[in-house]
């Protein structure tokens, strides 16, 4: 066989391993969140910049997708400071909070922003009823009662009964592992893979 034979195979190859360092990655992260803690508290708190966070037992949903992607690499406090910046007309803070500026300390704890964000710089995928479209390593937003905004990591694991795949989430009692992701109406679904796995699609 020819040697662009083998370097096509090697590509696709290269990419479904990759695809899989990325969802498992973020999926160890996340669980790894389940075993802390935390205190649901949405507070203000004044952080470092980068990589600032919030009182390490403190914490809301936004902030389990913030140390999950931490913990392989990605400032999400960072990326969206930055990207604000620039294109601030982009993001809703103007229209939701009535703010003119950027704020490096709660902005990327917002989930409007982080929808923003993914969608800008990942990849914003269909909604529908079908579980098997919710893949590993997804992100979920939700919309509760009261109008409020919410957001969880799909994981790999699948519920024996439903068949719905567990997501991890801190929706008031911390990190949690659970089969929620048909029990409120869902408001986004994204991909955002980070640079440092730049060889995979998204």
């Amino acid at each position: 066989m020819s040697r662009l034979f083998y370097f096509a195979v090697f590509i696709l190859s290269s990419h479904n391993l990759f695809a899989l360092d990325f969802e498992s990655d973020l999926i160890q992260s996340a669980i790894e969140r389940t075993h802390h803690d935390i205190r649901y508290d949405g507070s203000y708190f004044a952080m470092d910049y980068p990589n600032g966070d919030v009182p390490e037992h403190l914490g809301v949903c936004t902030d389990v997708i913030i140390r999950s992607y931490r913990k392989i690499g990605t400032d999400l406090q960072q990326l969206v400071h930055k990207d604000m910046q620039a294109y601030f007309e982009s993001y809703p803070s103007k229209r939701i909070w009535g703010l003119n500026r950027t704020d490096k300390n709660i902005d990327h704890r917002r989930v409007p922003n982080l929808q923003s964000f993914f969608k800008r710089h990942g990849k914003s995928l269909s909604i529908s009823n079908n579980a098997s479209d919710y893949k590993p390593g997804n992100l979920v937003t939700w919309n509760l009662a009261g109008n409020l905004p919410h957001i969880g990591i799909v994981t790999d694991q699948i519920h024996p009964e439903t068949g719905n795949p567990l997501i991890v989430h801190n929706i008031g009692n911390g990190p949690e592992l659970e089969d929620m992701l048909f029990n409120y109406t869902i408001t986004g679904h994204y991909r955002f893979v980070p640079e440092k796995y730049h060889s995979q699609p998204e």
